[in-house]
């Protein structure tokens, strides 16, 4: 069951993450930034993606909020 939902989680995960790392590069490529941002915005649009979250966001604010 875990597996499904890390596949889930993961949808469009690569695209996103080719984006981070190219606005992360130096020097910065506008065009092949802009070619990933495009790549992702149709993955979000095919897989119909309402929003991303980050696992160990999740993870602190479970932890955060037990400690309280």
């Amino acid at each position: 069951m875990e597996t499904s939902q890390n596949q889930q989680q993961a949808v469009c995960g690569k695209e996103a993450l080719d984006l981070l790392n190219c606005v992360a590069q130096s020097p910065y490529d506008q065009q092949k930034c802009v070619s990933l941002l495009q790549s992702l915005r149709q993955c979000v649009l095919n897989k119909k993606v309402k929003k991303f979250s980050l696992e160990e966001q999740t993870k602190e604010n479970s932890d955060s909020s037990g400690t309280k």
